[in-house]
C-alpha cells in the first residue's frame, strides 16, 4: 500500500469524524469545527500537494453530505469551500518552501 492510499484513508477518516462531530446533538461550536477542517486539509495539502483536490473532498465533503442526508440542510457546504482553501494553501506553502520537491 503506497503513501497516497494511506493518506486517502486517513483523510476520509478525519472527514467522517468531523461530520460525526458536526451532527452531534450537543455540538454548537462551528468556529472550532471550521478551524479543524482548515488545519487538517492544509496539513494534507502540505504533505501531498499533487492531490490537494482529493484531500479537500475527503476532509470537507462529509460535513455537507451528512447535513443533506440527516437534516436536509445545505449550510454545511461552506465546510467544503474551507477545505479547498486549506488544501490549496497547504500546497502553496509546500511549493514556496520546497520548490523542487514533488508531493
Amino acid at each position: 500500500m503506497n503513501k497516497q492510499w494511506i493518506l486517502a484513508f486517513a483523510a476520509a477518516g478525519i472527514g467522517m469524524a468531523l461530520a460525526w462531530i458536526d451532527q452531534s446533538p450537543g455540538w454548537d461550536d462551528t468556529a472550532v469545527l471550521i478551524m479543524l477542517v482548515l488545519l487538517s486539509s492544509g496539513l494534507f495539502g502540505l504533505m501531498a500537494p499533487k492531490r490537494s483536490w482529493l484531500w479537500a473532498l475527503l476532509i470537507g465533503g462529509g460535513i455537507p453530505l451528512a447535513g443533506i442526508v440527516w437534516q436536509g440542510s445545505f449550510a454545511g457546504a461552506v465546510a467544503l469551500v474551507i477545505a479547498f482553501v486549506g488544501a490549496y494553501v497547504g500546497m502553496g506553502v509546500r511549493q514556496l518552501t520546497f520548490p523542487a520537491s514533488v508531493g
